[in-house]
């Protein structure tokens, strides 16, 4: 395959990545991309062998992210730099945490905050969920047809996320500006200069709510993830977090807490719109729901890919890779390969081992608010054709497109029609 056949990260490819990727799995299962000096895995088995060879794959891909933003930075004017570096120089530096970092220091913080998302700390929380979801619900009936986005998909798991940390209601406003756009910088999608130095101020506003959440919780302690990280103690270093630190582990759960859910939320939705036999045929049935959503999950994966970092000379796949090379993993590729799913491109219910499944990633960097978002995702849709029926796209508004970006996966709008039940 010549090094000009697939332009993977052309605007059109980011938006209908799947040809392409069948592509790459069939013709060049890791595939050097020169225009971005790095290597992309688009097979299944290649995706599970990285993963589980830590020596060689290090999640320590901070440079990938730095490169990014420092390519974003370029392409603004004089005056803007001058005011993005003002705004830079108030900021909290934020170290590595859990995302961009390999045992033993991935555990140290992740072990902190695991107790909040284990199965019985989720079941706990299911009445606070149904609350939520009911709330959303509610402003559904009434209509019969609305932007899904606006009205079910972004608040529910806003609110949700939001509760879990422990933001105060007076804050909430403010934190779900800051908190989208925050998500909206990890797309690392083109931008203008204007927009960019706007996400920058909400950056620093936001670290600053946070920063005064946390002292707050040092002396008035709450069951939330803000108390948690205030009042832990990292053992092997015997210190508290610093303030850098808690802001690097809620930043994380920002965007893990939100925006993956919502982008489920709204291709499960895209999905039941396109193939309205489901419709039906899940209704009412725990079991099928819950394979609906792991189909969902696996056939729009909400974190298309993310990097690793070679740490020696190694092969995948019989590939050959040096010390300081980057690979991405595409983990929408590889849960669309048909080698490992039968009819990769079709919502099947009724599919076994469904959860094989790689959105929430494998491994020790396997996602941790995992058990929430599908406590959220199976009641969620459980509800929504409890209460409603024919769920339909509203044509009139035109087919939704996905954002083009290169690390997450999402609707910005989907208009669609329903029916009381």
């Amino acid at each position: 395959m010549s090094e000009a056949a697939v332009q993977l990260f052309s605007p059109e490819n980011l938006v209908d990545p799947y040809p392409a990727y069948k592509q790459l799995r069939d013709e060049a299962p890791v595939f050097f991309m020169p225009e971005m000096n790095i290597h992309v895995v688009t097979r299944y088995d290649l995706l599970r062998d990285a993963i589980r060879r830590t020596d060689d794959f290090s999640s320590k891909f901070d440079k990938f992210l730095n490169i990014s933003r420092e390519m974003q930075f370029n392409s603004l004017s004089d005056a803007q730099k001058a005011e993005a570096m003002k705004i830079n120089s108030q900021m909290i530096e934020v170290p590595p945490t859990m995302l961009t970092l390999d045992e033993p220091e991935h555990t140290r913080y992740r072990s902190l905050v695991s107790k909040l998302f284990t199965g019985t700390q989720v079941k706990k929380s299911e009445g606070d969920v149904r609350r939520v979801i009911a709330k959303s619900i509610e402003n559904m009936k009434g209509q019969g047809s609305d932007d899904f986005m606006s009205i079910f998909a972004f608040p529910v798991p806003l609110e949700i996320i939001s509760d879990r940390l422990g933001i105060p209601q007076e804050n909430r406003e403010f934190f779900y500006r800051a908190a989208t756009a925050a998500a909206a910088g990890l797309k690392l999608s083109p931008i203008s200069g204007e927009e960019l130095v706007e996400r920058m101020q909400l950056a620093l506003d936001l670290q600053k709510l946070l920063v005064s959440l946390v002292e707050a919780r040092k002396a008035d302690p709450r069951e939330d993830m803000i108390t948690i990280l205030a009042t832990s103690t990292l053992e092997d270093l015997d210190r508290p977090l610093t303030h850098g630190e808690i802001l690097s582990i809620l930043g994380q759960f920002l965007v893990a807490g939100h925006e993956t859910t919502t982008s489920t939320f709204g291709w499960g939705m895209l999905a039941l719109c396109d193939q309205p036999d489901i419709q039906d045929k899940i209704r009412g049935n725990e079991k099928l729901i819950r394979t609906f959503v792991e189909e969902t999950l696996r056939i729009e994966a909400p974190v298309q890919g993310l990097p690793r970092l070679v740490t020696r000379d190694t092969e995948l796949g019989g590939y050959p890779l040096k010390e300081g090379d980057l690979v991405m993993l595409r983990y929408g590729a590889a849960n669309r390969d048909e080698r490992q799913f039968e009819n990769p491109d079709q919502v099947d219910v009724e599919r076994e081992k469904a959860g094989m499944q790689m959105a929430f990633g494998s491994g020790v960097h396997h996602c941790i608010g995992a058990p929430l978002a599908r406590q959220e995702l199976n009641i969620g849709f459980h509800e929504l054709l409890s209460h409603f029926k024919d769920f339909r796209l509203d044509m009139s508004k035109g087919r939704p497109q996905a954002d083009p970006s290169f690390i997450l996966r999402g609707l910005p709008e989907l208009h669609v029609t329903w029916a009381a039940r």
